[in-house]
């Protein structure tokens, strides 16, 4: 999680509410706001964080699945605001706690679990 420790920061910083980090227009909306400074730090932020899955949101293909670093470096300073968006989307998806749920059938209750 300490990958994303500056995006939530930013966050609650600003509004205090990274459950909508999951709406495209608010996410948009943030954006606009920025200023171009602003705007480069979260750049900036993308590329010290290569996440594989941000990768493969901007430069995935069908033959390298999460792309190049160099590649992605470049997709992120290039990126427009729609890009940026989805990868703000993306932090916010990542952040969300993920709780999964385990049970067995009924004929398997009593047997031990591997």
């Amino acid at each position: 999680m300490t990958r994303f420790k500056y995006f939530t920061d930013i966050q609650k910083h600003r509004d205090n509410d990274s459950q909508l980090l999951g709406s495209t227009q608010y996410v948009k909306s943030k954006l606009e706001n920025l200023t171009p400074k602003q705007l480069e730090q979260i750049k900036q932020a993308f590329i010290a964080n290569k996440h594989p899955r941000f990768k493969k949101e901007l430069t995935g293909t069908k033959n390298q699945p999460y792309g190049e670093t160099g590649n992605y470096i470049k997709s992120v300073n290039n990126a427009n605001n729609e890009k940026i968006t989805k990868l703000v989307k993306l932090v916010g998806m990542l952040l969300q706690i993920k709780i999964y749920l385990f049970w067995s059938r009924p004929s398997d209750r009593g047997k031990p679990c591997i």
